[in-house]
């Protein structure tokens, strides 16, 4: 996908404050057992696709709105994943505005995890 010059230039920003994670990292920290919330950014109709197994969606255009409520622990351990890894940047900075202290964004976002052969799955209620 080619990204306008305006977007690419907020993410660049965004990424200065934002701390970074790959498919492995994850792959890892679940083989550890660790605990975290895996959360996918992206639209609805990108998560009844196929999605990371496991992960909860809350979409870029609700997740300020609901993290809250789905999240109560400001000191939780996040990844946040989307499509590439760019607008999981933006709702990781947005998170971390609102007080959220463990946020990462995973790089290469749902293209990695493919390329990894990370699990899938598809929604089940569609």
């Amino acid at each position: 996908m080619q990204h306008n010059p305006g977007f690419l230039q907020l993410v660049e920003q965004a990424r200065q404050r934002v701390k970074e994670c790959t498919v492995a990292d994850v792959q890892a920290r679940l083989a550890r057992g660790e605990q975290f919330h895996f959360i996918d950014v992206r639209e609805d109709h990108e998560f009844w696709i196929d999605h990371a197994a496991g992960a909860r969606h809350l979409g870029k255009g609700i997740i300020e709105r609901d993290i809250e409520t789905v999240v109560p622990d400001k000191q939780a351990h996040i990844v946040l994943y989307c499509g590439g890894g760019y607008r999981s940047i933006l709702v990781a900075d947005a998170l971390q505005q609102m007080g959220y202290g463990n946020v990462q964004s995973m790089q290469g976002g749902m293209r990695a995890l493919r390329d990894a052969g990370f699990p899938l799955e598809k929604d089940k209620s569609i």
